[in-house]
């Protein structure tokens, strides 16, 4: 994932950053880390949060494990829960997922056996659901 496609799962800002300058009317030169130098410092408005008191929904950069290429893995820390749902001719089972750096509002529904395939370790919140 990169930092500038918006997934359901990439994150909507880095940071906090300070700003050194404004540049234009509409755009500001940011302090960035040494990690991000590739990237061209000047951001348009629209493109910064004001940060106020709580930076808790902001990730750091440090905690995401970014590559070079600014693209980082995402991985699931627990399944918190598991349904069955008929079709017509077959069964699945979904899996809500709890992905690292995600609150638990965020879990997502996962197919049963792409996760086992991916990440066979990963093991039920509760082994006697499902």
């Amino acid at each position: 994932m990169r930092f500038k496609k918006k997934g359901k799962l990439s994150p909507r800002y880095v940071g906090p950053y300070e700003i050194l300058k404004r540049v234009r009317s509409v755009a500001n030169e940011l302090r960035l880390p040494n990690q991000l130098s590739m990237i061209h410092s000047v951001f348009h408005v629209s493109m910064i949060k004001k940060c106020i008191a709580d930076p808790v929904p902001i990730f750091p950069l440090e905690g995401l494990g970014v590559k070079e290429d600014l693209s980082y893995e995402e991985l699931p820390v627990v399944i918190l829960d598991r349904q069955v749902k008929k079709l017509r001719n077959k069964e699945v089972a979904p899996e809500k997922v709890l992905w690292r750096n995600h609150f638990a509002e965020i879990a997502t529904w996962e197919a049963e056996a792409d996760m086992k395939s991916r990440y066979p370790h990963l093991s039920p919140l509760n082994p006697n659901k499902g």
